[in-house]
């Protein structure tokens, strides 16, 4: 069937929290799976974190949305052999819990996938499950620190994280992606395999591209707010009705157009003062200055056309009051317990809209106990 999601028929269950696996088994959702979100409770606690989504946490409307909640207690033993009866079934194990937590349950990776050899199995944990780091609790921020990033990101002065909780997203982006690839193993072979990943493994190799910079020079790239550490002119430049305007020079056939369309000034193509990345870098505050000069005469609207009719590569700094008018931000309609949550589409265009809920802690226990009693 053409309109038949890809991971339909896939059978995913969950022991998650948080932000990182539910990002993971989200994008599993939307591929078509059916995902069993195993909690406790009490709920998981992204639920509580806070109101913003028409009452409902923010963090849980993004990320949890098509799945099917089912209350168990893993120290209880009826319940961990339900969750088995369950596993004997499924395609897919994910758990976020603490190094250790699962196993000490009987639910452990390793032991289940000696019990079920065709299942698939995503630990995520902080640091990895083995040294000093192990048992370290890993949220986005610490991450976010110990990896690094945080000394690379914003601008001089004050150390700032970033805003959005990017090491859990990347980490439940990569899970995804390693347990699609495993399906599709599986497939091929019958058999299950091991997936694990750590929030710091994730970001550690995100940091590449700043790691061989400080390789190479001895220290990372500075913390330059808008500016690019390496290209010129790259960043925000302030327009005469007030507004800021991004652009990106990537190459000198660019600069050429910036200089001759954009500007006008057809000379800096040839002074060697300007006229390639290298000369310009030693001179970027003054190539900073006559771009922020041609700009602050000119407004929004005059600086759009104009780089638009050079075909250079801008963007406009937008507040968050812009960010939700935006023309190209899509939304789709997620039902919940407290209304209708207008929440950003599933980042694929042609992934069609489909009618999913948020699931009220426990609301189809009753009904999965059933469909797996012993």
């Amino acid at each position: 069937m053409l309109n038949q999601l890809p991971l339909e028929g896939v059978l995913v269950v969950t022991l998650e929290q948080a932000v990182a696996a539910p990002v993971a088994s989200c994008r599993l959702v939307d591929a078509g799976a059916r995902v069993i979100k195993l909690e406790r409770s009490t709920g998981d606690f992204a639920r509580t974190y806070d109101t913003s989504a028409n009452g409902q946490s923010a963090y849980f409307a993004w990320a949890n949305r098509g799945k099917e909640s089912l209350v168990v207690d893993i120290k209880n033993s009826e319940d961990v052999a339900l969750i088995k009866r369950i596993l004997s079934k499924a395609d897919v194990y994910l758990q976020n819990l603490s190094v250790g937590a699962a196993a000490r349950a009987g639910l452990g990776s390793h032991d289940l996938r000696s019990e079920f050899p065709h299942l698939i199995t995503c630990d995520i944990s902080g640091y990895g499950e083995k040294g000093d780091y192990a048992q370290m609790k890993a949220y986005d921020l610490l991450v976010q620190a110990e990896s690094g990033l945080i000394s690379i990101s914003g601008g001089p002065g004050e150390l700032g994280r970033v805003g959005v909780s990017i090491v859990d997203t990347a980490t439940g982006i990569s899970a995804a992606l390693a347990i699609n690839e495993a399906l599709v193993r599986k497939c091929k072979t019958g058999l299950g395999t091991s997936v694990k990943l750590s929030l710091f493994d994730v970001m550690g190799e995100w940091m590449s591209v700043p790691l061989f910079h400080h390789e190479e020079k001895g220290k990372g790239p500075d913390r330059i707010g808008l500016a690019h550490p390496s290209i010129t002119p790259y960043g925000g430049f302030a327009t005469s009705d007030g507004h800021v305007i991004l652009i990106s020079v990537q190459n000198d056939r660019e600069w050429e157009a910036l200089a001759t369309s954009v500007l006008k000034r057809p000379d800096l193509v040839e002074d060697p003062n300007f006229n390639d990345n290298a000369a310009r870098m030693t001179r970027r505050s003054e190539v900073d200055g006559l771009v922020q000069d041609f700009f602050g005469r000119h407004t929004k609207a005059q600086m759009t056309a104009k780089l638009l009719e050079a075909r250079l590569a801008f963007g406009s700094l937008n507040m968050m009051e812009e960010f939700v008018r935006h023309p190209l931000l899509r939304r789709w309609q997620v039902e919940s317990e407290t209304g209708s949550i207008s929440v950003p589409a599933h980042p694929d265009a042609n992934r069609e809209w489909r009618q999913l809920s948020l699931p009220r802690i426990g609301e189809h226990s009753d009904a999965i106990r059933a469909e797996f009693a012993d």
